[in-house]
């Protein structure tokens, strides 16, 4: 599943296409992804002017000038594809501007997802009302980690892939900044000392920005808007090194947890 900074970089790439653009078409080609698409998409958002996009967590939004703003989540293998030579039958979106560029919202598998809402509503949408804070914000910080982990008996790694813990966290990451920090993935949540959590969030911060610099991980199913892959994979520390040395020397270990697989050094985290 694409994560943060996949999403971030997919915003990043959709930005020089569609912000300050007039939209002449924007034409859902089924009725549903993993939920039903707004059967008004297509008369809200034609005609209407893109003025700006951002993400929240895993989400993508593109905010226009009626006051809507359409939010996609990339689901397991969603990506935009810019100006394609070719339509695919996995092409769910396609959306067209003044100025002749052409998107189109591809996703096999069809668990992303496709919302239109009021844009002064935005904090009111479903999921965005249960999200902890951004970890890349300034409002992420060890004592807001510490009092959201108090007391809590379950593993570190699956207590940071709770988003009403922090929002947007995903395997990979999480992986890779609880082995920068020298922290056991299966140690409880509210045992973890604040001294561990003051390395810790700056570690889930470097980690994302790091990857969002280098264009997202390359997953099976993901690219980016311009259709190249993200090459951060050849950065991780532990995520799929399984068998292989740790930076600090250990051999690093999978184990599974939440039905995710985990990968984790014991000599260097615990």
């Amino acid at each position: 599943m694409p994560e943060l900074p996949e999403v971030e970089t997919t915003i990043r790439g959709l930005r020089p296409c569609l912000e300050g653009e007039v939209l002449t078409l924007v034409e859902p080609r089924r009725a549903d992804l993993r939920r039903p698409i707004p059967v008004d998409l297509r008369q809200r958002m034609t005609g209407a002017r893109v003025i700006g996009l951002s993400r929240r967590a895993k989400y993508g939004l593109i905010h226009t000038d009626r006051g809507d703003s359409l939010i996609f989540h990339l689901g397991m293998s969603g990506r935009w594809r810019i100006a394609p030579e070719e339509p695919d039958k996995h092409d769910h979106l396609i959306i067209e501007t003044v100025s002749g560029q052409r998107l189109v919202l591809n996703d096999p598998r069809r668990f992303g997802s496709l919302d239109l809402v009021p844009t002064e509503a935005i904090a009111e949408f479903g999921p965005f009302t249960r999200m902890g804070p951004e970890p890349l914000s300034d409002d992420f910080t060890p004592s807001v980690l510490a009092r959201a982990l108090k007391d809590r008996a379950a593993p570190i790694k699956l207590m940071l892939l709770d988003q009403k813990i922090v929002a947007g966290l995903g395997n990979i990451y999480v992986c890779e900044a609880l082995n920068m920090a020298g922290i056991s993935p299966t140690r409880p949540g509210g045992k973890v000392s604040v001294a561990a959590l003051a390395r810790l969030v700056p570690m889930i911060k470097q980690v994302l920005a790091a990857a969002i610099e280098a264009g997202g991980s390359t997953l099976r199913d993901y690219a980016r808007p311009d259709g190249e892959l993200g090459y951060f994979f050849k950065q991780w520390r532990v995520y799929g090194q399984e068998g292989e040395r740790c930076p600090c020397g250990g051999e690093v270990l999978r184990r599974v947890d939440g039905g995710r697989s985990t990968f984790y050094c014991p000599t260097c985290q615990k």
